[in-house]
């Protein structure tokens, strides 16, 4: 593994992890890009969506459209036991323990 594929890995389940302590367990692409900003993650808004299309492919979480606002991450069910640590998934850092 690379050190850009940890990045990634990282990215993602940072995403979950914001989603998991909103109380609806969605976020939309805005708020989810400066939430990773505000955790050392600056990224484009491309590279926002190619992580949340690859969550959303691995079944972690759900993608809408919302017209106006874009596009709006809601994690699964399975998404939250990844954001957890209790489901592992390639692709998705596992969290620290006690972080």
């Amino acid at each position: 593994m690379n050190f850009a594929e940890i990045v990634t890995q990282q990215q993602r389940l940072l995403i979950l992890q914001m989603l998991e302590q909103d109380a609806a367990y969605s976020h939309n692409e805005g708020v989810l890009q400066s939430g990773l900003q505000y955790m050392g993650h600056a990224i484009s808004r491309d590279a926002l969506r190619a992580s949340m299309d690859w969550l959303s492919d691995v079944a972690l979480i759900t993608v809408s459209e919302m017209p106006g606002v874009g596009k709006i991450a809601k994690i699964t069910a399975r998404g939250l036991d990844v954001a957890r640590g209790l489901t592992t998934v390639t692709g998705v850092a596992r969290p620290q323990p006690g972080a």
